[in-house]
């Protein structure tokens, strides 16, 4: 059995017990009310406002863990469990997303690079939903322009996965100083540990998605080298 395809399962498998392990520690802090009482939406609105952001709206949006920002339209859009939620989980998400404000207000490069990457990136994504597919049926006849074309594409989108990495470790750490600052939000330490053990299992989870790209991609990569020769 070839190694990538036994690094293909164990990077599923990870992917599993992160994913679970994010969603149990989100649903536990999410039923652990916060001392201050604030909602998300208040919280999102007080970091924007102190770092003198007032052309941002915050806004609610349908579904779970939906929450993002929106640099086209400047929204912060917050999933209703966190829009009203009074919860550790609500805080620490909202201020993550204003964190991605924050950066966008102060011109940070990785998000701005990131940002640029995007309309590349949803042709590339689209491209490798039927290029390696036919790609490998292909290859077995000695056509591999297919195959090279979705590699290709699956390299694009596993870079800017990798690139994501830095972009919301960033929006984390923004978000945790600016809460730590703000003693009246978290009024203990076990609140702001609770917000940053639930920021890292997030961010895990984009960790776990750029590896899990790297590992597909030299999946594919080793059959269109293997093909050639």
């Amino acid at each position: 059995m070839p190694i990538q395809f036994l690094l293909l399962i164990g990077i599923a498998v990870v992917s599993a017990l992160v994913q679970w392990r994010f969603r149990s520690r989100f649903k536990a802090y999410s039923e652990t009310p916060l001392s201050s009482g604030l909602s998300g939406r208040e919280i999102a609105e007080k970091m924007l406002h102190d770092n003198n952001i007032y052309d941002v709206r915050v806004i609610s949006v349908e579904g779970q863990l939906t929450d993002h920002y929106n640099p086209a339209d400047k929204t912060v859009n917050l999933s209703p469990e966190v829009y009203s939620g009074r919860s550790i989980a609500s805080a620490a998400v909202a201020a993550h997303e204003c964190g991605h404000a924050v950066q966008h207000a102060k011109a940070y490069s990785w998000l701005q690079f990131r940002s640029a990457m995007v309309p590349v990136v949803n042709i590339a994504s689209t491209l490798t939903t039927w290029t390696l597919f036919i790609g490998v049926l292909l290859a077995f006849s000695g056509n591999m322009i297919v195959l090279a074309i979705g590699v290709a594409a699956l390299a694009l989108v596993t870079l800017f996965s990798f690139i994501t990495l830095p972009v919301e470790f960033d929006a984390s750490n923004r978000a945790l100083a600016w809460l730590e600052s703000n003693k009246g939000i978290m009024g203990s330490s076990t609140e702001h540990d609770g917000a940053k053990n639930a920021l890292w299992w997030a961010a895990m989870t984009y960790v776990v998605a750029a590896l899990s790209s790297l590992v597909t991609l030299l999946y594919y990569a080793s059959i269109l080298f293997r093909s050639r020769d």
